[in-house]
């Protein structure tokens, strides 16, 4: 499991749990329940990871818990 931040959060528009990863600008990932949810952003993060890498990018390291979640 990555040490990443994850906010998750109920979406009614989508009518889903979501999983907001906010150190990879744009990861995120839903699922049925929290369960389900959590699992698709793991598989997220890592392909998030390993485009960026692929690009050439750097991938920021976990902070930890964030301030302003």
């Amino acid at each position: 499991m990555y040490k990443y931040e994850r906010i998750i959060y109920w979406s009614d528009n989508d009518n889903s749990f979501i999983v907001e990863i906010p150190e990879l600008p744009g990861c995120m990932a839903d699922g049925a329940t929290v369960e389900e949810a959590v699992a698709n952003a793991e598989t997220i993060i890592k392909e998030w990871i390993e485009t960026t890498k692929e690009r050439g990018l750097e991938v920021p390291e976990p902070k930890g818990r964030l301030m302003y979640a």
